[in-house]
């Protein structure tokens, strides 16, 4: 039975949901580094929340772990870059508290124009400070958006239905797509000298930490008020708090820190003028019901049916994506894993051919399955989906693919080559019915094999007597044939055959057939 560990305290719904799917589930509550070291021995998924640090120590602990998954949408709180070298699926649940965060930014924002929880508090402390605690009015105000994905665009709608103006800075985001929102796109430097509020929601990485800083709040209209419900981090806290005392920052409402829970006597918590919420933003019934379910769903995916979805490091497949590439994802690891076993020497450069309506499928998750069956042959290191390709540049190989409109004389055609520093070596494939996959093609000579089991696969000098001779000889050593297919370029030329067996031929069997007339190379492939 596979294991999951869970953390952070996750709704029951996921919980309940992951053990209906036959998965072992045990749950501790925010462990520490040592204790999670030792936790997750024997698991093959964990569960985590923004609490939980997923280390590479943490990671290289886990023997086991196929999957992380992160009930939200930030990962900065799991190493990707060491679990992608461990071969370890990080995956996350954008969307499922979109909602809550773009809720919960507009409260921040209407809070901070109003002194809302500083007139609060005064009034708890017995004050009626009405005067001190007056406002500005968001209408007609413009907000800056730095970041209009799916939360930051949350944002610009409702700040539009307040009757906000909103500008918007985002490098990936066309502008017609922008004003598609009603939002206009402009730079950052415009961004920052024309909004009277600007909302961060941007992910935190080596790009975007300390994206604000000093420099950039003495770029922005004097009197501004910042909110943050992104990530610690991507604000200077120092740098703000010091902007907020000069007066250049008129305020700040902040969910996010760098360091959580924030420490005692951090500058901004003096500051009157910013607001603080402990990570609330995705904190609702509605949004914690929603990633629970959405991240068991994905771990369970992954676990119990190789479904891979919202995965940060690794191409993501859709059920139906995954059905109908399933045969395929299967023929292209096994492609792999035959070449490596053929081929002689040090890999140079491998090239993958997509023909007829493969070429209209994802093709990254085809590449990944061949890579993990060419590498897991060769190497002593765990390679999977994740790390194939990222191990495959570690180690000098060149992948280089093409795609083609017609198949010849299939629908669909999967070709690999494999150059090393002693030759090249080639082989094709195909999916008949739709579900079962087929080499239709070694070194370019036709054939029709099915690549499972035991294989000896030889080239010969087609001339009479040589397929009597080896079969003669494996009844000899009681190995039988279980399926034989023969490809030759013309008569009298050379043939390749492949021979399923039910067992593996001895090493001195196999010399036997390599020192026989006419015999060019035999090899014995597991597949």
């Amino acid at each position: 039975m596979k294991r999951v560990l869970v953390t952070d305290g996750l709704q029951p719904g996921g919980v309940d949901y992951l053990r209906k799917e036959g998965l072992e589930v045990d749950v501790l509550t925010t462990p520490p580094e040592a204790a999670l070291c030792q936790a997750i021995r024997g698991v093959h998924g964990l569960i985590v929340r923004s609490a939980t640090r997923v280390t590479r120590r943490v990671l290289q602990a886990a023997d086991e772990l196929v999957v992380v998954g992160r009930a939200g949408a930030g990962v900065d709180n799991i190493d990707v870059d060491a679990a992608t070298e461990r071969g370890i699926i990080v995956m996350n649940t954008p969307g499922g508290n979109t909602i809550a965060v773009a809720e919960h930014t507009i409260g921040l924002l209407l809070a901070l124009a109003r002194n809302i929880p500083q007139a609060h508090g005064a009034l708890k402390a017995g004050r009626w400070e009405k005067s001190r605690f007056a406002g500005v009015e968001v209408y007609s105000k413009t907000l800056g958006v730095i970041g209009l994905g799916r939360i930051g665009s949350e944002v610009a709608r409702r700040a539009l239905g307040l009757a906000m103006k909103v500008v918007a800075y985002d490098p990936y985001l066309t502008r017609d797509a922008a004003e598609r929102l009603g939002v206009e796109s402009v730079e950052l430097e415009d961004l920052y000298e024309r909004s009277d509020f600007i909302s961060v929601h941007t992910p935190l990485s080596k790009d975007t930490r300390n994206f604000l800083d000093a420099p950039q709040f003495a770029r922005m209209k004097p009197g501004v008020r910042l909110i943050n419900c992104a990530r610690g981090g991507v604000l200077n806290e120092a740098a703000l708090a010091e902007a907020v005392r000069s007066g250049r920052v008129g305020g700040a409402a902040l969910d996010v820190f760098e360091t959580e829970p924030l420490p005692a006597g951090h500058p901004l918590l003096g500051l009157d003028q910013v607001i603080v919420t402990p990570h609330l933003a995705a904190s609702t019934e509605e949004a914690q019901t929603t990633v629970a379910l959405a991240i068991a769903e994905q771990v369970a995916g992954v676990l119990a049916r190789g479904m891979i979805l919202n995965a940060v490091n690794m191409p993501s497949a859709d059920a139906e994506t995954l059905r109908e590439l399933a045969p395929y994802l299967t023929l292209a690891e096994r492609l792999g894993a035959f070449l490596a076993q053929m081929a002689e020497g040090r890999m140079a450069e491998a090239r993958l051919s997509y023909a007829g309506e493969l070429t209209e499928r994802p093709t990254e998750p085809l590449k990944l399955a061949f890579l993990k069956g060419l590498l897991n042959v060769i190497l002593e290191e765990r390679v999977t989906d994740v790390n194939a390709a990222l191990i495959a540049k570690a180690r000098g190989l060149r992948v280089v693919e093409t795609s083609a409109p017609e198949a010849q004389d299939f629908s669909s055609l999967l070709g690999a080559a494999l150059a090393t520093d002693r030759g090249e070596w080639s082989v094709a494939g195909t999916v008949f019915h739709r579900r079962e996959p087929r080499i239709v093609r070694v070194d370019g000579y036709p054939l029709e094999a099915v690549p499972q089991g035991w294989m000896l696969v030889y080239s010969n000098l087609d001339v009479p007597g040589v397929v009597g001779r080896i079969g003669t000889l494996l009844g000899c050593h009681s190995i039988n044939i279980a399926g034989m297919q023969l490809g030759r370029e013309r008569r009298g030329g050379r043939a390749v055959s492949i021979l399923n067996l039910d067992d593996p031929i001895p090493a001195a069997v196999l010399a036997e057939i390599r020192a026989m007339a006419d015999i060019v190379l035999a090899k014995l492939v597991k597949l």
